[in-house]
């Protein structure tokens, strides 16, 4: 996978719920500077499932490390702590209706394109997933440059004048989310 140098953040934090709803804020303002809105939803809740694993199971303590990670045609989100025990996937019809916990792990996997985790190191694990780019927003390759614009005579628009317009950048409506915090 190619990366692109300046789509890369990271935040480290203690996994408690108020800054559990900060680095969801952190994470929709950046994929919003990369004009990413249409992951924003998916991704804070994906982001925000991982870091609640850590708030109620990661021992001996709650801090952790989230990166977000632009590659060309997917966006990364990872969550790293200090725990070496691997989470334990619940299977969703074991689950109780009502209950309040035990659906994190599948919810990622139901929003993301794939997820996983791996051990890191002796003393921790990195648990993350993927969201596919939307085509028309990935980052052009730096070798990709914008092709000369082709100047008209007047004697070939026949006296009508077209506004120039670029359709390669879409405009981008306000973003929206529907996660609280």
């Amino acid at each position: 996978m190619i990366k692109h140098p300046s789509r890369h953040c990271a935040v480290e934090l203690q996994a408690l719920p108020s800054r559990i709803g900060q680095v969801r804020r952190i994470l929709s303002a950046q994929l919003r500077y990369w004009h990413m809105d249409p992951l924003i939803d998916r991704a804070a809740l994906g982001v925000t499932e991982l870091l609640t694993n850590v708030h109620r199971h990661a021992q001996p303590d709650k801090t952790c490390t989230v990166e977000f990670e632009l590659l060309l045609d997917r966006l990364v989100v990872s969550v790293r702590d200090h725990d070496p025990r691997l989470p334990v996937v619940a299977d969703i019809q074991d689950t109780e209706p009502l209950a309040t916990c035990g659906r994190g792990l599948a919810m990622v996997a139901a929003v993301s394109e794939s997820w996983g985790v791996r051990p890191d190191g002796e003393s921790g694990k990195v648990v993350w997933f993927t969201l596919p780019t939307p085509a028309a927003a990935r980052p052009r390759p730096a070798a990709a440059t914008r092709p000369p614009r082709r100047t008209v005579s007047v004697a070939e628009t026949a006296g009508l004048v077209f506004p120039e317009v670029d359709v390669r950048r879409p405009e981008h409506a306000p973003a929206r989310s529907a996660v609280v915090g």
